[in-house]
């Protein structure tokens, strides 16, 4: 017989996860591409959020303003083109 929970949500607020140290001993070179990763990730989400869907319409000024909403340093041009290959396969 299966039982249906209903959650209520929790009372106390959001609290973001501990961070881990990086693994030490890899290249410099992973370190410079693992960050990358995280910042363009973090561009694509927010444009996604802010209602940008196709890559064409996430221009290098377009990503860049976005970072500087979000506080972020302004991203290169190759961490713009990972920002639109995201929003290009993650449909």
């Amino acid at each position: 017989m299966a039982l249906a929970v209903i959650r209520t949500p929790s009372l106390e607020p959001w609290k973001p996860l501990r961070k881990k140290p990086l693994p030490a001993g890899r290249p410099r070179e992973w370190y410079v591409t693992h960050n990358r990763r995280l910042k363009a990730m973090r561009l694509a989400i927010a444009l996604l959020d802010a209602g940008v869907y196709v890559p064409s319409k996430a221009t290098n000024v377009t990503i860049r303003t976005a970072a500087d909403h979000l506080g972020i340093h302004p991203p290169s041009d190759t961490t713009c083109r990972m920002v639109r290959a995201m929003i290009r396969y993650g449909r």
